[in-house]
């Protein structure tokens, strides 16, 4: 669905990819069901676009909170009737140091963030998606999930966990007629790219990754790379073998820990 018929339920809205999203989807006439932690920063930015109110529903939650998400969920079919468009794009990215006791707690919150929280943002759909026989259920996944990076553990193996999970859950859908839908970006411009102390190839503005993403998700394909120049690279990275990758990246600076 292309139309201004179309409802879309975005996490993760009050930024980056995902407020990117939601302006695109605004323009291209869908209906707005938006969701994020600072819901009354979410409501201001939704009225100073000029979106309608009626257009625009914004629903607060806490993605890291089974009972939150879930009920944001709910939520939006009561009041808006059930998405044709689900997008998962809620996320953190934080290094961490292995050997320090004091990040396992920062995996634990990316992966609450990035994995358990996309689970539970899908959750509330899927049983009555299967029923209508029809929907899209979109995961933001990354190129860091391809293959780990010194200093990015607990990321790049959460977006590696979204791919996998997607993938499941594509199959286990498919047979209703509704889709999961895997969107992997490269570097984008946000607030979670623009303190990175490394070189960002093919890096996009949130406006260009939006438009490309929209396309994909209307064109109902399975799994996606923006840009597709990083698809390339991604697809060579696999190829890699272990004693060339790990040359490669000899000696790149890590990813900012939570204390820095």
């Amino acid at each position: 669905m292309s139309g201004g018929q179309g409802l879309v339920y975005i996490t993760g809205a009050s930024s980056g990819i995902g407020q990117a999203l939601a302006l695109h989807y605004q323009r291209a006439g869908w209906r707005l069901a938006l969701v994020a932690r600072r819901a009354a920063e979410l409501r201001a930015w939704a009225e100073a676009q000029g979106i309608p109110a009626e257009r625009c529903a914004v629903y607060g939650a806490d993605v890291c909170d089974i009972a939150s998400i879930t009920a944001a969920g709910r939520a939006c079919i009561e009041a808006q009737g059930l998405p044709d468009v689900v997008i998962a794009n809620a996320g953190i990215s934080i290094g961490i140091d292995s050997a320090l006791y004091e990040d396992l707690a920062v995996m634990q919150r990316v992966y609450a963030t990035n994995n358990i929280g996309l689970a539970a943002t899908f959750q509330p759909f899927i049983a009555p998606m299967n029923a209508r026989r029809s929907g899209s259920l979109v995961g933001i996944a990354s190129v860091a999930g391809i293959r780990g990076l010194p200093g990015h553990a607990a990321y790049c193996s959460s977006k590696a966990a979204v791919i996998s999970y997607c993938e499941s859950l594509r199959g286990e859908c498919r047979p209703q007629g509704v889709r999961v839908l895997t969107i992997v970006p490269g570097y984008v411009a946000t607030p979670l790219t623009s303190r990175n102390r490394y070189g960002m190839p093919f890096l996009l503005q949130p406006e260009q990754f939006a438009e490309r993403a929209f396309k994909a998700i209307a064109a109902g394909v399975s799994y996606r790379v923006i840009p597709w120049q990083m698809g390339v690279v991604a697809k060579a990275m696999r190829l890699l073998p272990n004693w060339l990758f790990d040359r490669a990246l000899a000696g790149r600076p890590r990813k900012h820990r939570a204390s820095e």
